[in-house]
């Protein structure tokens, strides 16, 4: 902010939304190695214990008129399992554990990435890619583990003209190949495209003539961005069960 401030006593505007996003190593330096301990590294770190906190000592001492840590847990258990049974059916039931691990630590993330001067690991598509990647790695080995080469009539529409049936499996075995790629953009993209808006706010603050509006703009996007950052761990968790239920009932 100090130098945004600066840069607008000398007639303009010096600021850089996409900086937020730079990872830095903790103990100092510039370079940055595969066993460097980074911004990232601390705040991957703080929401696995978010949710370690939330939902194993939160829920510890259990009881019949629930605290807020525990009514919080019971709330994200009933959410995420009718989830996984509406949306992949009974059997997929056992891969709960997973999926509720997955959308918890989504959620935790995204909500930590709000508190300021923190770091929002998924707005990084280091972390995204990995985190699609599991779930399309496990979805397809299970569906060739649960149906054997019967798994390949998810991408042979039986249903449609046999001309066109060729086709419609090259169409089909694209969009497979595609969805970690999208699973992983939409999330990243959209929570790094929210606070780069709030850091553009941020930065017309330090013009006294639109400050209000802008202090205004960054109380409503920040709300904003609370609201995404629940929607866009559903969003993923249900993508989840949606490529699950092909795994396990792949037939069109």
């Amino acid at each position: 902010m100090a130098t945004e401030a600066h840069g607008a006593e000398e007639g303009g505007l010096v600021f850089h939304p996409m900086d937020q996003f730079i990872v830095k190593p903790l103990l100092g330096g510039d370079a940055v190695h595969w066993y460097t301990i980074t911004n990232v590294t601390l705040w991957l770190f703080l929401a696995v214990i978010a949710v370690v906190v939330l939902l194993v000592v939160g829920t510890s001492r259990r009881a019949v008129v629930p605290s807020r840590s525990q009514s919080i847990g019971e709330l994200a258990y009933g959410f995420v399992y009718k989830m996984v049974e509406d949306v992949a059916g009974k059997d997929a039931v056992g891969f709960f554990p997973y999926i509720m691990t997955l959308f918890m630590f989504i959620v935790c993330a995204n909500f930590l990435g709000l508190i300021p001067m923190s770091f929002t690991t998924t707005s990084h598509f280091a972390v995204t890619v990995v985190l699609a990647l599991l779930v399309f790695v496990t979805v397809t080995v299970l569906g060739f583990v649960k149906n054997g080469t019967k798994f390949l009539g998810l991408f042979w529409v039986s249903s449609a003209p046999l001309a066109l049936r060729p086709i419609l499996a090259v169409i089909e075995l694209i969009s497979y190949f595609v969805r970690p790629v999208s699973h992983s953009i939409r999330l990243a993209g959209n929570v790094m495209a929210g606070h780069a808006v709030i850091k553009v706010f941020a930065g017309f603050a330090a013009i006294a003539v639109i400050s209000p509006v802008s202090v205004l703009a960054i109380t409503a996007m920040y709300g904003l961005e609370v609201l995404v950052s629940f929607i866009q761990a559903y969003v993923f968790t249900i993508l989840t069960c949606v490529y699950l239920k092909d795994a396990l009932h792949p037939s069109h």
